[in-house]
Parts: C-alpha cells; sequence; structure tokens
C-alpha cells in the first residue's frame, strides 16, 4: 500500500516538491560554504519523493539552531509556503487529505531541517 501511495503521491504534487528542495540544493551549493546546505537539501528530496512510511524526529543543538534560522531566511519560507499551499489544495477533497497531510509534514520540516532525522515507520 506504501509503494501505491508513493506512486500517487507523485503524480499528485510530490515531484514539484522534491524540484524545489533540487534547486534549493543546487542554488546553496554554488558558494563552497553552503555545500553542506546543498547537501543535505538534496537527501531531503528523497522525503519528498517518497513521504508514506517515513516519520520526523527532531534532534540538534545549538549549531542545528543556527543553520535553521539562516536556512528559513534564505530557502526556507519559501519551499515551506508551496508545500502549505499544496497541501491546502489538497486537503479540499476527502481522497486528498492523506496527500495533503503528508505536503504538511514536508512544509515543516521546510522550516528546520538541519536536526531532522528522517525514520521509516514499520507498520505490522
Amino acid at each position: 500500500m506504501r509503494i501505491l501511495l508513493n506512486i500517487l503521491w507523485i503524480l499528485f504534487g510530490g515531484f514539484f516538491s522534491a524540484l524545489g528542495w533540487w534547486l534549493a540544493g543546487c542554488l546553496w551549493c554554488l558558494s563552497i560554504i553552503g555545500i553542506p546546505v546543498g547537501l543535505q537539501c538534496f537527501k531531503l528530496a528523497s522525503i519528498s519523493l517518497n513521504p508514506f512510511g517515513k516519520c520526523i524526529r527532531y534532534e540538534g543543538g545549538a549549531v542545528s539552531f543556527l543553520l535553521n534560522v539562516v536556512w528559513f531566511l534564505v530557502s526556507g519560507l519559501p519551499l515551506a509556503l508551496g508545500n502549505f499551499l499544496l497541501g491546502a489544495v489538497l486537503c479540499v477533497t476527502i481522497i486528498g487529505i492523506p496527500f495533503g497531510k503528508q505536503f504538511f509534514k514536508i512544509a515543516g520540516l521546510a522550516l528546520r531541517p538541519f536536526g531532522a532525522i528522517v525514520e521509516r515507520v514499520h507498520v505490522f
């Protein structure tokens, strides 16, 4: 079931979410200082392609907080707004609610990606 939902996810806007993460990663990688942030964007693009069956747990300290502040000001707000708007549009219909909830999860991740750990949920 998770595979089917992830395939439908890509068709209903997941590709555009991942495209935003890839674009942000490419722009961050233009400077040497931004390469670690850009690599994190590429990692987080993978959750934008298959979010079902994954949960996000937050850990981190002062460095993660400082990176999240810089991230929010430069790239986080546009990515979060885009994912939030896609989620809101999908939540208009009953069938789109599970997909909208995933967009809201990714919007939260876009606001503070550093210190976030993506884990696979094992459902029996």
